[in-house]
């Protein structure tokens, strides 16, 4: 693929990327709002921009194999727990900006995790065998991912156990 057409496609793919969940965000607060008819909407084209998004990433090559899929995601998490995070977290102090850096925090906490269950994900993998899991808690407040019964209060964000979503 030529230079050009691969830095469209990139920018594309990101773009489509962020408007699929922005346009979840905007469902879930129509529905909270009530407007059961506007969350569809939001939902259904939220759906048709990751439509967008995977044809982009199939043309770009993004999408490979779970064990290599799995690297990808383990790469991300690291880089983000090594490298991205703690420069944004830099420029928050630096700034000042007290929300930013909770934010931040946050993201950190659960990207440390999220690297691990990869990594154990992909040696089962390798072994051609599907990881035995429990039940996946995800705090809705921070992101704190748990395997299993999760504790009484979240450990990042102190939200009740009550709240978590269960995968």
């Amino acid at each position: 693929m030529r230079k050009m057409t691969e830095k469209s496609l990139d920018e594309a793919f990101a773009g489509e990327s962020m408007a699929h969940v922005k346009y979840l965000i905007f469902s879930e607060i129509a529905e909270k709002e009530g407007y059961k008819n506007i969350s569809r909407l939001f939902k259904a084209i939220a759906y048709a921009e990751f439509v967008h998004a995977k044809n982009h990433a199939r043309n770009l090559g993004i999408i490979n194999d779970t064990e290599k899929n799995l690297q990808t995601g383990i790469d991300g998490e690291t880089f983000e727990v090594e490298e991205m995070y703690p420069s944004y977290n830099a420029i928050a102090e630096l700034q000042n900006e007290k929300s930013a850096k909770l934010s931040i925090h946050y993201a950190l906490e659960a990207e440390k995790i999220h690297a691990g269950l990869y990594q154990e994900a992909k040696q089962s993998v390798a072994s051609n065998m599907d990881i035995d899991i429990e039940d996946i808690y995800i705090c809705p407040v921070c992101g704190y991912t748990h395997i299993g019964t999760p504790p009484a209060k979240c450990p990042v964000c102190n939200a009740p156990k009550e709240k978590f979503e269960k995968f």
